[in-house]
């Protein structure tokens, strides 16, 4: 495979000389915990932190070298983590060299530890290529150019230990289940799949027709609408939505802010070690939100087309028929 073909995944248009932040992710092959230990003390997850091996304290020192070599580069935020990590990356100037190339150099550096690791576990009289490599995986790399993306993306790293020890003190909420028949129709699931035992169910869909109302001065159907979602999730209904429309997303704030039950409808699958977002975290571990997916995860899909919105209002009315 040619370099330009391995990178290919990247987005063509992205300026990748320029000024830029960047989230990089480096995985260890087989998602061996070889970088640390999660400590989670009194199972506390708020408190976890994660213990570096030697070969963890190496990958850190590894990035720290970035910004020597690259002096255009500072480092917003890093973690290791047991079998991966994260660093945000802040190009201040435009560089000689593009960010795929620092990253690849951050990448080549790390199967150096990884190799000099495998030597120092492994017999004498096996050979370099009969080890199993450490980082056989490309980094990933995701520029960051929409408005609060920078500080999301810092909070998610910086969240990291706590996530996984809230996983691993919970995991039957954040396990992906397969298979989950409604009304004949097979969804994937990751979260309290006994919301779906609940008496009532609700949708909630702001028609296009109650936003342009609004637009034009008549605000009345869309904010009764709204509030009456929020009024019948105090009541008792579990609230069905892909909440993809910004007033569905106001709407599935405040559900979330007074811990009401809901169950969202997601346009692409899960992917392996998923992780629900930031602000459905906390509330997936509480046990009040199920995340369904009718389709398979497809790690090239990058935009809701108009055609899945249908589908998935038109499954959230389903689902709640059937209730």
């Amino acid at each position: 495979m040619s370099d330009k073909e391995q990178w290919k995944w990247q987005d063509e248009r992205t300026a990748w000389r320029g000024v830029g932040i960047y989230h990089v992710t480096l995985t260890v092959t087989d998602r061996r915990p070889l970088l640390g230990t999660l400590v989670i003390p009194e199972n506390n997850p708020k408190r976890a932190w994660v213990r570096q091996t030697g070969l963890g304290k190496a990958i850190h020192e590894c990035v720290e070298e970035i910004p020597k070599l690259h002096p255009e580069i500072k480092i917003v935020q890093q973690k290791i983590m047991p079998d991966h990590l994260h660093v945000i990356l802040y190009v201040t100037r435009s560089m000689a060299v593009s960010i795929k190339m620092v990253v690849r150099g951050l990448w080549q550096g790390a199967k150096k530890y990884g190799r000099a690791y495998n030597a120092s576990i492994s017999p004498n009289n096996i050979r370099d290529k009969e080890r199993n490599p450490i980082f056989d995986e490309m980094p990933f790399i995701r520029p960051m150019s929409r408005k609060g993306q920078l500080q999301t993306m810092v909070r998610y790293v910086q969240m990291n230990p706590q996530r996984l020890a809230t996983k691993r003190l919970m995991p039957g909420f954040f396990r992906v289940q397969e298979s989950i028949e409604i009304a004949g129709r097979k969804y994937s699931g990751v979260g309290n799949i006994a919301l779906l035992q609940a008496e009532r169910f609700s949708p909630v869909h702001v028609r296009r027709t109650m936003v342009d109302e609004a637009m034009h001065g008549d605000n009345k159907r869309l904010r009764d609408y709204m509030n009456g979602c929020v009024i019948a999730a105090r009541q008792g209904a579990v609230m069905v939505s892909p909440f993809i429309s910004e007033k569905e997303k106001e709407v599935m704030t405040v559900l979330l802010a007074e811990e009401h039950p809901i169950i969202i409808l997601a346009d692409n699958g899960f992917r392996d070690y998923y992780k629900p977002s930031d602000c459905l975290f906390d509330a997936v571990a509480a046990g009040r939100v199920l995340i369904l997916s009718p389709w398979e995860y497809d790690a090239e899909k990058r935009h809701i087309s108009r055609a899945d919105c249908v589908a998935l209002n038109g499954m959230a009315e389903e689902i709640c028929s059937v209730g």
